[in-house]
């Protein structure tokens, strides 16, 4: 029998074979493999979890090897796939040809001393390497057997205990799941408008509180229905943040496939719940503004996920964006356009996807004044130009969606309609998002290619888009944001051209803050 764990490394990690050899000499336990400082502690972890268990631990010399050999072995997880080796060596030395179970099998946990079995983080990454290689049983313990479960044809066996876990090596019956699509885990109360399942509706992300912010809220309908990055801007108070905090009730549950690779990433990292074993609904990442790159990007000896990874196929929301340092607001620039990052260490590198949708929020100038009829700015040209340099041109030019919001009096007259809800603007999201999933991609991530497919606009639509292009001198990345833009507006009306109203709309939220002349450069 073959007994395997895993080593995160990064996204990838590796799976690592484990061998046990009983031979004659003083009795100790002997580890090669190049184990970290954790996994070398796991022989007396194993020793006093075997025999408080109620197994005689081998009197003989017992050799363990770690293979590939010149993999690094970190963490806490390889408890129990050592303690099951040397079990399994024990009862078969006496007869060469006895296997318990000729089936390959993943075995991932920590052992206390009494042979309990404790969580350990990564253990869907684990299964689903496993699976891809052709491992179709693993035993974990019984708090990790959900995640695990929902790797597609992976039977698991949550064990309690060592005895339970050694037991299970002899009885396939003891091996439970080998789920497809589905049976996966759907979270609980959600709500399904049209053919799209959302997350069940909460009092505290309700639409209908944002008052006298029609635009911004028409703004977030749009970003959610076509993933498309937005940026928020107005004065201290005016309620951008409190409008974006609210996204996440606009966003529908992920397909299964999207929620595969975010619930590996978040176990990867320790943060996966165990009342959500599949992560369904999109991540909503915040970060705090004096983030590092590291924190935000990913790194340490082990390649940990950041932020932007964390929030693949979910939200990354920079509340008071112009705080957050320079250099971290400029390194998003290629995983916006790449929806990937790659880190290196020591010689090993790893690649996470970061396919996130950025949302931000910022004051228009330091004082937050600039702009606005009532209140008077404090700042100097210059600081508000130094004030709106550390975005960049390039970075800016990634966001398709800017609004201005007020928090003047003039916009609570009487042509404000009333603010809709949140089950009303999902109607609209829904139908969006129906579409693109029948198209197989998100319209915010269309190639130029399929620009060309399925952005068809009328001749007057086309020159509407020619006018805008000459009149506010767009690149051409902006250019194809406004297609894309109008693409999703065109969705939502499920229409299959693109007409003038909808280019008029994608180009009057690209050119939004033309109004406070801070993108006059573009």
């Amino acid at each position: 029998m073959q007994i395997f764990s895993f080593s995160p490394f990064g996204y990838e990690g590796s799976l690592v074979t484990v061998e046990v050899d009983l031979r004659r000499g003083i009795p100790a336990v002997d580890l090669i493999g190049l184990a970290d400082g954790a996994v070398k502690e796991s022989r007396e972890r194993m020793k006093s979890a075997i025999r408080n268990s109620g197994f005689e631990f081998p009197m003989e010399r017992v050799l363990i090897s770690l293979s590939p050999a010149d993999l690094k072995k970190e963490g806490a997880g390889f408890d129990l796939a050592l303690a099951l080796a040397v079990l399994e060596a024990d009862s078969r030395k006496d007869d060469a040809s006895f296997d318990m179970n000729p089936e390959p099998v993943l075995v991932m946990g920590e052992l206390e001393l009494s042979g309990a079995i404790r969580p350990v983080k990564g253990v869907h990454a684990a299964a689903a390497t496993a699976a891809a290689a052709g491992i179709r049983k693993c035993i974990v313990s019984s708090a990790n057997s959900a995640e695990a479960r929902e790797v597609v044809g992976m039977k698991v066996f949550g064990a309690a205990n060592l005895g339970e876990a050694f037991e299970s090596l002899s009885n396939p019956d003891f091996f439970t799941g080998g789920v497809d699509e589905a049976e996966s885990f759907i979270p609980e109360n959600c709500v399904k408008v049209g053919d799209v399942l959302f997350p069940s509706e909460r009092a505290d992300l309700e639409f209908s509180d944002i008052k006298n912010q029609p635009r911004l809220v028409r703004a977030l309908q749009i970003a959610a229905a076509g993933g498309h990055n937005l940026l928020a801007f107005g004065s201290p108070g005016c309620g951008k943040t409190l409008a974006l905090q609210r996204f996440p009730a606009l966003l529908p549950l992920l397909t299964v496939e999207e929620a595969q690779s975010v619930t590996r990433i978040h176990s990867l990292a320790g943060l996966l719940s165990p009342s959500q074993p599949l992560m369904r609904i999109p991540p909503f990442r915040v970060p705090h503004q004096t983030a590092s790159i590291e924190g935000i990007c990913g790194g340490g000896p082990s390649c940990r996920p950041g932020e932007i990874s964390l929030a693949h196929n979910g939200v990354l929301f920079l509340d008071e964006a112009a705080e957050f340092r320079s250099s971290v607001l400029q390194m998003l620039r290629v995983p916006l356009e790449s929806g990937c990052i790659t880190l290196s260490r020591a010689g090993r590198s790893t690649t996470y996807p970061a396919s996130f949708q950025l949302l931000m929020a910022t004051n228009p100038c330091p004082c937050g004044n600039y702009g606005s009829p009532s209140k008077i700015c404090l700042c100097s040209a210059r600081s508000v130009e130094q004030y709106w340099r550390k975005f960049s041109a390039p970075l800016l030019d990634r966001i398709d969606i800017r609004v201005s919001v007020s928090s003047s009096p003039d916009n609570a007259e009487n042509g404000c309609p009333e603010p809709l809800s949140t089950s009303a603007l999902r109607v609209q999201v829904a139908e969006a998002v129906k579409i693109q999933r029948l198209r197989g991609l998100k319209n915010s991530c269309m190639t130029p290619q399929e620009i060309l497919e399925y952005c068809e606009m009328d001749k007057s639509a086309k020159k509407i888009l020619d006018e805008a292009v000459s009149l506010n001198d767009f690149s051409q990345r902006a250019v194809s944001g406004i297609m894309k833009l109008s693409r999703t507006i065109a969705d939502m009306d499920s229409s299959e051209r693109i007409l003038d109203c909808h280019v008029e709309e994608a180009v009057s939220f690209r050119a939004n803050a033309g109004a406070l002349g801070l993108f006059s450069g573009e």
